[in-house]
């Protein structure tokens, strides 16, 4: 057996608000609606590859705990993560400024989304369109 990943699934606190994060700062696209309040979004193109799901149900996130798990986005240039910050920055959403790491992990930014969960845009590592070849 080779399971594919398909998605990812967030519970939120408020489905609308994350859905137009995700679309702000990710580029994602609606790509489904199920039971209204459930949303399907991805990125173009890739619409049966690999979706994320955003749901009602969740907590925000608690600010203080020391936990790393976020999203990853690759961007195609540092200048893309430079550009993402800068939005973030001005949306008040920016937690990681841009920085640089030893490979693997390039050069990145990160950002909260509106439950606080953590998503970064990359540059440099071995995955997407980034990646070194």
């Amino acid at each position: 057996m080779r399971p594919t990943l398909t998605h990812i699934a967030l519970q939120v606190k408020d489905v609308e608000a994350s859905a137009a994060f995700y679309r702000r700062f990710c580029r994602l696209e609606e790509v489904h609606r199920r039971n209204g309040p459930i949303v399907w979004l991805a990125e173009r193109g890739k619409e049966t590859a690999f979706v994320l799901v955003v749901l009602p149900g969740g907590t925000p996130r608690d600010p203080g705990r020391a936990d790393f798990s976020h999203l990853g986005f690759a961007c195609a240039s540092r200048a893309e993560v430079d550009e993402v910050a800068a939005d973030a920055r001005a949306a008040g959403t920016l937690v990681w400024q841009p920085r640089d790491e030893p490979y693997p992990v390039g050069y990145y930014c990160g950002l909260s989304d509106p439950d606080g969960n953590f998503v970064e845009f990359s540059y440099g590592q071995p995955l997407g369109p980034g990646a070194p070849s």
